[in-house]
């Protein structure tokens, strides 16, 4: 079901427009990519937006069947929103336009205000020929939130909670964690500034600015004419 305001036009881009390409729209889907939040979640990963907005945007998603919004179980009895199976399938329209994003000519140089956010940018930095053959395995601590990056044979398992027995547990933040990925700091400058802590394999964590790599940084990719030969 569209919103009110619509483009009137037949084409499937215009639709899927009608209902996501509204104000905040598509960052709400992208705070519950790793899973579901309360309101007051919400707000709180995206302080830009106002309550009646966003109170509207996610009455459009249910409506839309976007998310669903349900009760937990006591004794938290709240309400949570979470996105459908259908809701699920804009994440790769999400890394898709983050990646574009980052081959712009003047690309973000901050990270996002989201710990949400600046966590799923992994999918994006992501090198998967660079990670062939590779299985590096840790848990990311941000502040009370917990994330679990698994790296096997070129594919990344993202998603929140633990890991037993990790190669390497990073307690830090995001702007220090965004300057070591993006290379503005090197590992030894990273652990000297004393908001990174690692425990575990630090070799495993030396690792990873060459598995997540942004893009601008990659060897560019052979053009289809010479692929052709």
């Amino acid at each position: 079901m569209a919103p009110s305001r619509s483009y009137d036009d037949g084409c499937a881009t215009a639709y899927a427009l009608d209902i996501v390409g509204e104000r905040w729209g598509l960052l709400i889907v992208r705070e519950l990519l790793l899973g579901p939040k309360r309101f007051t979640d919400l707000r709180a990963d995206l302080p830009g937006v106002s309550p009646t907005v966003l109170s509207q945007r996610l009455r459009e998603f249910v409506r839309a069947g976007v998310t669903d919004r349900r009760r937990l179980p006591p004794p938290v009895s709240s309400h949570v929103y979470e996105l459908t199976e259908w809701g699920y399938k804009l994440e790769p329209v999400i890394h898709t336009l983050g990646g574009w994003a980052l081959q712009s000519p003047d690309p973000p140089r901050r990270p996002p205000q989201s710990v949400d956010a600046n966590v799923l940018s992994l999918r994006v930095m992501f090198d998967p020929v660079a990670a062939a053959g590779r299985t590096v395995r840790f848990v990311l601590s941000i502040g009370p939130r917990r994330y679990r990056v698994c790296i096997v044979d070129g594919e990344l398992d993202l998603a929140r909670g633990g890991l037993d027995q990790p190669d390497a547990l990073i307690d830090t933040d995001i702007r220090t964690l965004h300057a070591y990925l993006c290379r503005t700091r090197s590992l030894r400058e990273t652990l000297r500034q004393g908001d990174f802590h690692v425990r575990g394999s630090m070799a495993a964590v030396a690792e990873l600015p060459s598995l997540f790599c942004p893009v601008r940084h990659r060897a560019p990719a052979p053009s289809p004419s010479a692929a052709r030969g």
